[in-house]
């Protein structure tokens, strides 16, 4: 179960942020209206959310999931491989320190961002992708086991993060996308594949038995609903537009 949640608002810089999509531009006025309405279904799951406020000089800086990993037992500060996204690291710390008295570092040498990690349990799963790399993944790893937990590597070569492709629902349910739907990591997990033409609601988010679900894919929305969960719809268009998915947008602990 969570019981908190870290948000960052969009900043009007968010623009010139980070894409891949071809989708055009964000409007800003629209992602604030947005990015309130994903607080209120945080809120709506009965968590608790801190608020922080937007930072100009990091385009991206609201997808604070890729600046740290928040387990059970610790908090990682991480080493964005995007390097226009390093210092927003330091700017997440202090709100950290406020829940964590253990804070642990990946130093320079690796590269992680905690989009490329999916928690299962005590267990973390760490994509290398072009944002995360094998000595990042490694120090990860050797801090999780330091905290008695486990991770391991996914090797991967279409996503931009691991959990564009994947979303672990609880119940051993795994939304899978492209090349995670026949992984050999994750086939003792119940798959349900999510097609090409709403592949943006594989990223949805399992909150206290609660999944939100981008809103906009309707057979995604329907297959999660058959297995029983409670679902809520957030609106995310203009978060699309940056690559950023629901999983992005908060630090849930």
């Amino acid at each position: 179960m969570f019981t908190r949640a870290i948000v960052r608002k969009p900043c009007l810089a968010m623009l010139s942020g980070l894409t891949e999509a071809n989708m055009g531009l964000p409007d800003y006025n629209l992602a604030c209206a947005q990015h309130h309405d994903y607080i209120r279904a945080l809120k709506e799951c009965g968590l608790q959310v801190t608020e922080l406020p937007a930072i100009e000089d990091y385009p991206d800086s609201c997808f604070v999931e890729d600046v740290a990993l928040l387990t059970r037992k610790c908090a990682i500060l991480t080493h964005p491989g995007a390097l226009s996204r390093r210092g927003e690291v330091s700017h997440i710390e202090d709100a950290i320190k406020l829940f964590y008295p253990n804070i642990e570092r990946i130093n320079l040498t690796g590269h992680v961002e905690a989009g490329d990690i999916m928690m299962v349990d005590d267990h973390f799963y760490i994509g290398l992708s072009a944002r995360t790399n094998v000595e990042g993944a490694t120090q990860m790893i050797r801090i999780l086991v330091k905290h008695n937990l486990s991770g391991s590597m996914v090797e991967m070569s279409e996503l931009l993060h691991l959990k564009t492709g994947l979303s672990y629902l609880e119940k051993n349910n795994l939304l899978t996308f492209g090349e995670m739907n026949t992984h050999p990591d994750f086939t003792q997990f119940n798959a349900i594949k999510i097609d090409k033409d709403e592949d943006y609601a594989a990223n949805s988010v399992w909150i206290n038995g609660t999944v939100l679900v981008p809103k906009g894919f309707p057979k995604a929305l329907h297959a999660i609903q058959q297995l029983g969960y409670k679902t809520r719809e957030v609106a995310m268009s203009e978060f699309q537009k940056l690559d950023g998915g629901l999983s992005c947008l908060s630090l849930r602990f």
